[in-house]
């Protein structure tokens, strides 16, 4: 009879929390959309917060939209190609690489690509805003191959699609929850939203992602998103993932102010 009320009693085992694999860092940052200032502060509290901590494998990843909307995407791009050659750097492919690459290809796109984004993508690359405002669609399109450097173009189509690591997956957009991970389509990696969102049950990774904003970094169990809408917001956001922990980077500028960065212990 004791042992009976003994095992009724006794504590239920806490459940396992989500993990990276032993002896392995990762910083994962959001969408960063031409925020080239925010994204050098945010390098340096990565490389900082790195150094000040045990030694590990230590990885980085981008989780796409390097690119439009903010004012220097042709920085985001240089500064993420030289930090490579420093450390592992890993980049996801985002919807506005793929509208970026697109628009390379036919002049509708581009169209479409200029309004989400484009044209301060395009400024970045070196193009006046009083060249720009000369130029019809077919004049522009005509520009854009000698604008854009190919080893950019052939840089960004490498950008891969997803990244399992332990228990986590990154992923632009989000997964389609009815597909296994290894059938999820492109389009979907990239580019879907309520499906995936709206999405309470379990999935087979934890999925980081960005391509929605959200005012804050936004844990619902099955997925965490951490694109704090860097460009019109000012805050940009990096999860940081060790063993079973989580913690937050933020480097963010609030009303044209200096910028400043933030830690939190838990997302």
């Amino acid at each position: 009879m004791f042992n009976a009320l003994r095992k009724m009693f006794r504590p239920r085992p806490q459940p396992q929390l989500p993990a990276v694999p032993d002896g392995t860092r990762y910083y994962v940052i959001g969408d960063i959309h031409g925020r080239l200032d925010l994204y050098s502060a945010m390098i340096g509290a990565i490389e900082q917060d790195d150094t000040s901590r045990p030694p590990a494998d230590t990885q980085v990843i981008l989780l796409g939209d390097l690119v439009d909307r903010g004012p220097d995407s042709a920085g985001v791009i240089a500064r993420t190609r030289t930090w490579q050659e420093q450390r592992a750097v890993r980049v996801l492919a985002g919807n506005h690489e793929e509208m970026f690459l697109n628009s390379l290809k036919k002049p509708e796109v581009l169209r479409h690509f200029l309004k989400h984004g484009g044209r301060e993508t395009v400024l970045s690359y070196g193009l006046s805003r009083k060249q720009f405002n000369a130029m019809n669609l077919d004049e522009l399109f005509a520009l854009m191959p000698q604008l854009i450097p190919q080893s950019d173009i052939d840089y960004m189509t490498d950008f891969e699609e997803m990244i399992v690591a332990g228990d986590y997956l990154f992923v632009h957009a989000g997964v389609d929850p009815a597909v296994p991970l290894d059938q999820q389509k492109r389009s979907d990696m990239l580019w879907i939203r309520d499906r995936f969102l709206d999405h309470e049950g379990a999935l087979d990774k934890v999925v980081v992602h960005g391509h929605t904003i959200f005012d804050r970094v936004m844990d619902c169990g099955n997925r965490i998103g951490i694109d704090t809408g860097a460009f019109r917001s000012g805050v940009l956001t990096a999860l940081v993932l060790e063993d079973d922990q989580r913690r937050i980077l933020q480097a963010s500028q609030i009303d044209g102010g200096p910028i400043e960065v933030f830690q939190g212990e838990r997302a």
